[in-house]
């Protein structure tokens, strides 16, 4: 079966609507579909990554957003799962995230490193 490495790098899209990341949502379901997957965040997806996020009280001017994604659940969810998640380090420091505010389990990988990391999958879906 081949091997699934999805690159988000788009972050927070429809997350409004549906709560979720799409590529970590079909990431997600295609593990449960027995694939074998992995995820990179890099861009501004890195702060998935974080711990300790709280998107409570986020408005739209008069419209609040009464279920606020919790994208680092997601991930949390993820890894429980056995879905191996890298963040490109370089990233990371660029948006002022320290490593050691990533949550448990989370990979960093250097800019240099990627091209080795995307060599390691059959296919490569990229968000």
């Amino acid at each position: 079966m081949a091997r699934y490495l999805s690159v988000v790098e788009g972050a927070y899209r429809a997350t409004i609507e549906e709560q979720d990341d799409t590529g970590l949502w079909f990431t997600h379901a295609i593990k449960n579909a027995g694939a074998e997957v992995a995820v990179l965040l890099r861009g501004d997806s890195v702060s998935y990554a974080q711990r300790g996020q709280d998107a409570a009280g986020l408005r739209f001017g008069a419209h609040a957003v009464k279920v606020p994604p919790e994208l680092h659940k997601d991930l949390e969810a993820m890894m429980a799962k056995g879905i191996p998640v890298h963040v490109v380090a370089d990233d990371l420091t660029q948006r002022g995230i320290p490593k050691g505010a990533l949550l448990a389990g989370i990979t960093p990988v250097s800019r240099a490193q990627v091209a080795t990391l995307l060599a390691e999958y059959d296919r490569v879906l990229h968000w």
